[in-house]
């Protein structure tokens, strides 16, 4: 007897409908095709082990199944289900009149148990632009997949209660979440403030313009300075995640499988924090089953390398083209997909190998050309991506004692989405972008060219500090994201000057001052 059931299948961000089908003949064989993977397959011993141990007889006969489309690849546990399901009701074991009107998805164990699955939130999705009736899911599952509303998801803990459910023996209520409210209550729950932070009010500075016009920026100082800390809080002043966002950088994260247990959206911008010895491929993505990497996870948040000259020069060579357009396509021979990674670039690292090049309460031991060496471990035009270069120096304890509290991240956020919103109406026009950062250099001369005095200023900084052609388009984009700090309609001279004493690296002397 031919049974159908319906699952679904997560390829990089694109989830396609599949069709199991199951027939049941005389015979001895057990056929499976539709390119399964060995975990789809390893799953006919996973299911016979659970149908049996829920008191019902796995078929002793030819069992043909297929995975229809037949040429797209699946991979994962999430089919041991749906196949069990259709192997049931192809024995004529359950009742399956109304099997089409379901998507199953889930791995079962041994004794039945429901365990859960990556993508549920894109499976949900899928459920329910193609109208079926209910998403069943492992209970784990349950509160991500309910984000998708006109969609009715049942989370269960077995084999046993699925069957009661599509057999109609038991009623079960599906999962309910409040999505907007769930979304609303933990916007502005942060573990981590700037008051906690004593001084350093120049990079404190320096942070609140990155986080207003979405800059890539990088801190460069002593070990202890407070880089760290730093950036670690700055997802506390950037603006809240829309609700959109939430959705995009909430599939991310289901697909690779690092949403917490009883999650349904991720309301907070994510910030990523890699390890300096991290491979390319963790970074960008891609491996044998295609997962998003650290840059897609910290798509609409943070990507913070901490300690910048330590990682694998060429790892940081493949950060180049995803800084710039946003988006990575991973190509491979058996696949291409694309991920997003629109994220906020931020780095720190010392000034020199022994770290105290420039410390008051230190003496540096490295020569001009040790420190030089040190510096060109990340490449010129990695750095050039890099709109806000700035010092930090350690605060001495007298200093730290005797600092009061320092501004809120409430009160830095504030102003951030003020000059946030500006840049929304001014770029509304304009598909793509959505903050400074991402301005093309037709919108530069329109947006952001300066008057006579700042263009003086401009050129007299450009040739005192040999300051770098690529270092000009960079400081008017940090210049108009300061004006509309200032609540400024023009880039004044004052906003060019803040913005060119944040382009430290360029100076052509900066391995030289201190000798």
């Amino acid at each position: 007897m031919l049974v159908k059931v319906y699952s679904a299948a997560v390829n990089g961000l694109e989830t396609t409908t599949v069709r199991i089908e199951v027939n049941i003949k005389n015979g001895i064989m057990f056929h499976f095709t539709g390119l399964g993977d060995t975990a789809v397959r390893e799953g006919r011993d996973r299911i016979a082990s659970a149908i049996q141990y829920i008191g019902y007889k796995f078929p002793k006969a030819d069992i043909t199944i297929n995975l229809a489309p037949a040429d797209l690849r699946k991979e994962g546990s999430g089919f041991d289900l749906p196949l069990a399901i259709a192997i049931l009701a192809a024995n004529k074991s359950i009742e399956h009149k109304e099997l089409d009107k379901y998507m199953f998805v889930g791995e079962l164990g041994l004794d039945g148990a429901l365990q859960p699955i990556k993508g549920a939130l894109p499976i949900a999705i899928r459920a329910r632009k193609e109208k079926y009736k209910a998403l069943i899911v492992p209970r784990q599952n349950a509160r991500e997949a309910a984000v998708v509303n006109n969609l009715d998801v049942y989370g269960l803990d077995d084999l046993k209660q699925v069957i009661a459910l599509v057999s109609g023996t038991e009623k079960f209520e599906p999962t309910f979440v409040d999505t907007r409210k769930e979304f609303y209550e933990h916007q502005y729950n942060f573990d981590l403030d700037f008051a906690d932070v004593r001084g350093q009010e120049n990079v404190k500075r320096a942070l609140e313009v990155a986080a207003a016009g979405g800059h890539n920026l990088i801190m460069i100082g002593p070990p202890g300075s407070g880089k760290s800390m730093m950036a670690k809080r700055l997802p506390s002043i950037l603006p809240p995640l829309t609700l959109q966002e939430s959705l995009e950088t909430t599939q991310i994260h289901s697909i690779a499988g690092k949403l917490d247990k009883d999650t349904s959206l991720i309301s907070q911008r994510p910030f990523r924090s890699p390890h300096h010895t991290i491979s390319e491929v963790a970074l960008v993505g891609g491996g044998l089953s295609p997962q998003p990497g650290e840059i897609s996870l910290a798509h609409n948040g943070v990507l913070f390398a901490d300690e910048l000259p330590e990682f694998n020069k060429s790892t940081l060579e493949v950060l180049r083209q995803p800084l710039e357009d946003r988006k990575i396509t991973i190509s491979r021979a058996k696949y291409t997909v694309e991920f997003p990674c629109s994220f906020m670039f931020v780095a720190s690292m010392n000034p020199c190998p022994c770290g105290y090049y420039g410390d008051p309460t230190h003496t540096c031991v490295c020569s001009p050309g040790q420190i030089q060496r040190y510096m060109n471990k990340i490449s010129g035009p990695l750095l050039d991506r890099i709109d806000i270069q700035v010092e930090i120096t350690p605060v001495p304890f007298k200093d730290i004692s005797q600092a009061r509290e320092g501004e809120k991240s409430e009160v830095i956020r504030k102003r951030v989405i003020a000059a946030r919103k500006i840049q929304e109406e001014r770029y509304k026009e304009s598909k793509g972008v959505y903050c400074n950062a991402q301005m093309s250099e037709r919108m530069i001369h329109q947006y952001a060219e300066p008057d006579k005095a700042g263009l003086d200023l401009l050129k007299m900084a450009m040739e005192k500090f040999s300051l770098s052609a690529r270092a000009y388009s960079r400081i008017l984009k940090v210049a108009r994201t300061i004006a509309d700090l200032d609540g400024s309609e023009k880039v004044e001279a004052r906003h060019l000057a803040e913005a060119i004493s944040y382009r430290n690296l360029d100076r052509g002397d900066w391995a030289e001052r201190q000798w």
